[in-house]
């Protein structure tokens, strides 16, 4: 079982736990029973309330939850946990009325209106909190615009659904029951605090400014940053961080990207961003001595240095950057294991560190190998996808202890990991980097 497996097997049964807590606690003092459905509605809606208060564990990027597991990873459950949890929310009041249909003077207004109107705001505002978040970008809603929108609707979710609980009295009746309640939910929540005010509040103090910005070909800008001070940054190589640029840390503007410099060097880092959004559009406007805070750093997506028996990388467009932080990384610590890099492109023009990577094979112990979809009269490298006969021709058989790092676009990286298991490659050994998490 690889370290990953096993971390998130781990960290899985942690949540399971804590989801769980608020209804043990309920259970210990439950009412007279009214029938089965009826009861597991009730419980249904507890689960719902304890998933949407520990949503601010999962998202809030706190470096001692999960963190070997990888934020990505992370992030990808916070996604469909929140998908489960809606469904919990819809089938709390659906069975809950089937068993007892004379509850429905709940959601009647001519009965107690601010009472119908806070539950039905609360079903919508949890449909609204995950269609928004699924198809963001449909919406064309902007991130900051969206990430006010998330906090503020589970935050009142939370709040919302605890007092209905609080409120219906069905198990929790009694100021101890109550007050047990609301601190198992109140708790994860609160973390929200510690995300969006301290944590500015410590990054204030260890500002980096930029020194350097680079436009790059493929349309991709890198950034260059200098520590103000004494403190610096460590990281692995192939880990990102949160870059939030301007005056203050307080701000909605806050992005996640994969460091492209040497983990050597940790009082100057550097990123790389392709222009694919309203934020990345403005990187070749930023200044010289334009302030930056940072957090981090994050992932899992680390290699081993001197693997005697290899490493592969295999990048689709921008996600080249974590790789190049790797490369630099071996190349200054003389790490000379065998590498394979499959750098994957639409055209020869797009291929960012194209120059920068020749140079780099005359220190590492790499191969190189470029695919292009469309090529340009006279190419003579590779053409077409990474698929399993491009991987079959290009990498050596597998000696069961090689590493398989993939990182690019989605359809690239599914192609990839299909291929390589098809090669009869381990999955425990395929490590994947989605860097679409926002």
């Amino acid at each position: 079982m690889s370290p990953i497996t096993r971390s998130a097997l781990g960290w899985g049964s942690l949540y399971c736990l804590l989801a769980l807590l608020p209804i043990g606690w309920l259970l210990l003092s439950p009412p007279a029973p009214r029938s089965w459905l009826g009861e597991t509605a009730v419980l249904l809606g507890a689960l719902a309330l304890s998933i949407m208060a520990l949503q601010a564990l999962v998202s809030g990027r706190h470096a001692w939850f999960a963190h070997p597991v990888g934020f990505d990873n992370v992030l990808q459950f916070h996604r469909q946990v929140g998908i489960g949890a809606l469904f919990l929310v819809i089938a709390h009041p659906v069975a809950l009325f089937i068993a007892h249909p004379s509850l429905l003077h709940f959601v009647d207004p001519r009965d107690e209106t601010l009472r119908a109107l806070m539950l039905m705001a609360l079903l919508g505002a949890s449909v609204i909190l995950i269609i928004s978040s699924l198809w963001r970008k449909r919406f064309g809603l902007s991130y900051e615009r969206w990430r006010l929108m998330h906090g503020g609707l589970a935050l009142f979710i939370v709040f919302g659904g605890l007092g209905h609980a609080l409120m219906a009295q069905r198990y929790t009746e009694g100021i101890v029951t109550s007050a047990g309640l609301a601190l198992l939910i109140l708790l994860p929540a609160s973390l929200v605090l510690e995300t969006r005010l301290l944590r500015p509040w410590r990054m204030r103090r260890h500002p980096w400014r930029v020194v350097n910005t680079t436009l790059e070909r493929g349309d991709t800008t890198t950034l260059t940053l200098e520590s103000t001070g004494a403190h610096r940054f460590a990281f692995q190589p192939g880990q990102f961080l949160w870059i939030t640029l301007g005056d203050t840390p307080w701000s909605l503007q806050q992005h996640p990207f994969s460091l492209s410099s040497s983990a050597a060097n940790s009082g100057r880092i550097t990123f790389s961003a392709k222009r694919l959004g309203d934020f990345t559009r403005q990187l070749p406007n930023v200044t010289t001595n334009t302030l930056a805070f940072i957090e981090g750093p994050f992932g899992a997506f680390t290699p081993r240095s001197n693997n005697s028996s290899g490493l592969v990388m295999i990048a689709g467009g921008i996600g080249i950057t974590p790789f190049m932080s790797m490369l630099y990384t071996f190349r200054d610590q003389q790490d000379r294991q065998p590498i394979w890099l499959i750098y994957a492109n639409p055209t020869w023009q797009e291929a960012t560190f194209r120059d920068t990577l020749d140079d780099l094979a005359k220190h590492l112990n790499l191969t190189l190998i470029h695919v292009i979809s469309d090529p340009h009269d006279g190419w003579e490298g590779e053409v077409g996808y990474v698929d399993q006969s491009l991987l079959a021709r290009s990498l050596p058989q597998d000696t069961g202890q090689r590493d398989y790092f993939i990182c690019g676009p989605d359809p690239m990286m599914d192609s990839a990991e299909q291929g390589l298991i098809a090669q009869g490659v381990a999955p425990t050994n395929i490590f994947s980097d989605r860097f679409d998490i926002v």
